[in-house]
C-alpha cells in the first residue's frame, strides 16, 4: 500500500496549525476567530506568502497550493452550519418568526437583488447577467454573522432575531437561485422561462418531499437503533450520515447541500436526540467552518486589489451601504426600534458565503463575465472580512446596556421561571418528575438509555437522550434558565457520566442554581458536598430512616410523633454532612 507524500498533507497541516496558534490568540485579543481564519488565509495565500516563493524559497513551504480544494471540502462548514439552525429552529419556531421570515426576508432579497441588478444593467450588463448578480450580492454571511451573534449573545434579542430570519429566507432562496442559474445556462442565458424550463423544479420538490418521508418514518427510529447500541463512535458515523446524506439528496436534485441539511436538522430538532446530536456535530461545524473561512482568505486575489483598489473598495463599500440602508428602512417598517433596526442592518451589509457559490456558478455557465466575477469575489471577500467590526459597530450603536438580554437571559434573573432538569430517569427519576408534577413544577429529564426516552416520551414526558457529563449539553438542555438540577443517576452513570462529575461540571457553569444529588453512602454526600451541591441523599440514611419510621409505628408507637422524630434525625444528619465532621465516627459508610 502506497502512502501520500508528506508534502501532500500540507495545507491540512497550515489549517491546523492555524487553528491551534492563529485563533487563540484572536481569542485573548477578544477578536472573532472567523476573523483569524480570514486573515490568515489571505497571509497563507498565493496571494501572500506565495507571492514571495520566488525570492524567498521557504515561503512556498508555508504556503497554501490548493485554496480549490480547501475551499471545497469546507463547504461542508456551511451545510453542517444549516443544520444546527434547523435543530435550533424547529417547525414549530419556524412558523412563530413566519412574518420576518417570508416577509422581511423577502422583502430584503428581492429589493436589494432588484436594486444591484438594476445598477449592473446600468453599467452596461446584460439582464441575466445583471440579474445573476443582484441575487448573488444580496445575500449576506450566515457563517459569519451567526457565531458571532451567539458568541455576543445576541441571538435573541430583537436585531438578532430579525437578522436570524432573513438570513434564513437568504439560505432558503440559494436553491431556486441556483436552479434558475441553471435553466438560464442551458437556454444560452435567454431572458424568459418557458414552460419545460419551469419543470426543472420539480426534481427539487420531489427531493424536498423525499427528505420530509424519510425524516418522518425513518430517521427517529434509525437513530433510535443507534442510541440503543450504546456506541459513541456509531452514534457519531449516524449523526455524519444525516447531515451529509441529506446534503447530498438535496443536491442530486439540484438544491443546495446547505438547504437538505437544514431540513434534517428541522426534523430531528422535535426528537429526543437533538440535544446529542448538537453535541455531536458542534466539534465538526467548527472545524470545517473555520477551514472553508481560511479556503475564502486564501482565494483573495490581493494583486487585483491593488491593481484596482478604488474600484474594488468602491463597490465594496457601496454594496454594503445600499443593503444596509434597506435592511433599515424595512426593518423600521416592521417594526424595530431604530437602534435594533441599525444593528441588524450592519451585521447583514456585507455579502456571504453563497455570493461566491452563486458567482462560481454563474460564471462557469456563462451567465457573468470572468473578469466582472473576479472583481465581485475580491469585493465579497472584503467585505465579509469587514463583518466583525461592523457587529462591533452595531453592539455600540444598540448600547451595551442591552447586550446579553435576550428572550432566555441566563443566571438567576429568570431561574424561577424555568423548569427543573433531572439527569436519570430510572425508577427515582420517574419519582422525582410525578412529585414535581403533583405541584405543577415543569420539568425536563436526561437519560442515555433509549429504551427509558423512548417509554417516557410516549407517555408525554419531556425526555431526551444524551451524556449530561459533556461539556455544553445541560446547557443545551437550558440549564443556564433551570430553577434547579436534580441527579438521580447512580455513580456508574445511568443519566451520563458518574454524580460527582456532573455536579462539578454544572456548579461551574451555574454558581447558583440547586443542586440535589442522589449519593450511595454518607462519604460520597461528604464529596458531593465539597463540589458544590446544595443537598445530598445519601441512601443508606433514607432507607435507615424509612425502615425505623416503620419498626417504630409497627410496635405501637403513634404515628405523629415518629414522623417528627424521623424528620429530626434526617435534619440533624444533614447538619453533620454539611459540617463534614463527626458523622463518619456515627455512622459507617455501609449503614450497617
Amino acid at each position: 500500500m502506497a502512502f501520500p507524500a508528506p508534502g501532500e498533507f500540507k495545507d491540512v497541516v497550515l489549517f491546523l496549525a492555524t487553528a491551534g496558534i492563529v485563533v487563540p490568540v484572536f481569542r485573548r485579543w477578544k477578536v472573532s476567530p472567523i476573523l483569524g481564519f480570514l486573515v490568515a488565509g489571505v497571509v497563507l495565500g498565493p496571494s501572500g506568502l506565495g507571492a514571495l516563493a520566488s525570492h524567498f524559497p521557504w515561503a512556498a513551504e508555508v504556503t497554501i497550493d490548493s485554496p480549490e480544494d480547501l475551499g471545497q471540502l469546507g463547504e461542508l462548514g456551511v451545510v453542517f452550519l444549516m443544520f444546527m439552525i434547523g435543530l435550533e429552529l424547529s417547525w414549530v419556531r419556524l412558523w412563530l418568526m413566519r412574518r420576518y421570515v417570508f416577509g422581511l426576508g423577502v422583502l430584503q432579497v428581492l429589493g436589494c437583488g432588484l436594486i444591484v441588478a438594476l445598477i449592473t444593467h446600468a453599467f452596461g450588463a446584460s439582464v441575466t447577467t445583471a440579474a445573476a448578480v443582484g441575487a448573488a450580492m444580496a445575500l449576506s454571511s450566515t457563517a459569519v454573522v451567526m457565531p458571532i451573534l451567539t458568541e455576543n449573545r445576541r441571538q435573541h434579542v430583537q436585531a438578532g432575531r430579525i437578522t436570524f430570519a432573513v438570513l434564513l429566507f437568504q439560505d432558503l432562496a440559494v436553491a431556486p437561485i441556483l436552479i434558475t442559474l441553471a435553466v438560464l445556462g442551458r437556454e444560452g442565458g435567454g431572458e424568459t422561462l418557458s414552460a419545460e424550463s419551469l419543470l426543472s423544479f420539480a426534481p427539487a420538490a420531489l427531493a424536498v418531499a423525499a427528505l420530509l418521508v424519510f425524516g418522518r418514518f425513518l430517521l427517529r427510529p434509525m437513530m433510535r437503533s443507534v442510541a440503543r447500541a450504546r456506541s459513541e463512535e456509531l452514534f457519531v458515523a449516524a449523526c455524519l450520515l444525516v447531515v451529509i446524506g441529506s446534503g447530498l439528496l438535496a443536491a442530486v436534485a439540484g438544491l443546495s447541500m446547505a438547504l437538505g441539511a437544514f431540513v434534517a436538522g428541522l426534523l430531528l430538532a422535535e426528537t429526543e436526540f437533538r440535544h446529542q446530536v448538537e453535541q455531536v456535530i458542534e466539534p465538526f461545524k467548527g472545524l470545517l467552518l473555520g477551514l472553508f473561512f481560511l479556503a475564502v482568505g486564501a482565494g483573495l486575489d490581493v494583486g487585483l486589489l491593488l491593481r484596482e483598489p478604488l474600484q474594488i473598495l468602491g463597490v465594496t463599500f457601496g454594496l454594503m451601504a445600499i443593503n444596509a440602508a434597506l435592511i433599515f428602512g424595512l426593518a423600521r417598517a416592521f417594526g424595530l426600534t431604530s437602534r435594533s433596526a441599525a444593528e441588524a442592518a450592519l451585521l447583514l451589509a456585507a455579502s456571504g458565503e453563497f455570493a461566491f457559490v452563486i458567482l462560481a456558478s454563474a460564471m462557469d455557465k456563462g451567465l457573468v463575465p470572468e473578469d466582472l466575477g473576479q472583481s465581485l469575489l475580491v469585493s465579497a471577500t472584503v467585505s465579509m472580512m469587514c463583518i466583525p467590526a461592523l457587529a462591533a459597530l452595531g453592539l455600540r450603536v444598540a448600547g451595551r446596556a442591552t447586550a446579553g438580554v435576550s428572550e432566555a437571559t441566563t443566571g438567576a434573573a429568570r431561574a424561577p421561571e424555568g423548569r427543573v432538569l433531572i439527569v436519570g430517569f430510572g425508577r427515582v427519576g420517574r419519582l422525582v418528575g410525578e412529585m414535581l408534577d403533583r405541584h405543577g413544577v415543569p420539568w425536563a429529564a436526561v437519560d442515555m438509555d433509549a429504551g427509558v426516552v423512548e417509554r417516557g416520551r410516549r407517555s408525554g414526558r419531556n425526555l431526551y437522550f444524551g451524556d449530561a457529563s459533556r461539556p455544553g449539553f445541560l446547557q443545551r438542555c437550558g440549564l443556564d434558565t433551570a430553577r434547579a438540577l436534580v441527579i438521580t443517576a447512580d455513580s456508574n452513570g445511568d443519566g451520563g457520566g458518574g454524580v460527582e462529575a456532573l455536579v462539578a461540571l454544572a456548579r461551574d457553569q451555574r454558581a447558583d442554581i440547586v443542586i440535589v444529588a442522589r449519593a450511595r453512602d454518607s462519604q460520597e454526600a461528604l464529596r458531593l458536598y465539597d463540589l458544590g451541591v446544595s443537598d445530598a441523599v445519601p441512601e443508606t440514611i433514607e432507607a435507615s430512616l424509612q425502615l425505623s419510621e416503620a419498626v417504630l409505628v409497627g410496635v405501637g408507637v403513634p404515628a405523629g410523633p415518629v414522623i417528627a422524630s424521623i424528620h429530626e434525625r434526617r435534619d440533624e444528619f444533614r447538619r453533620e454532612l454539611n459540617r463534614g465532621d463527626g458523622f463518619l465516627a456515627k455512622t459507617s459508610p455501609e449503614g450497617g
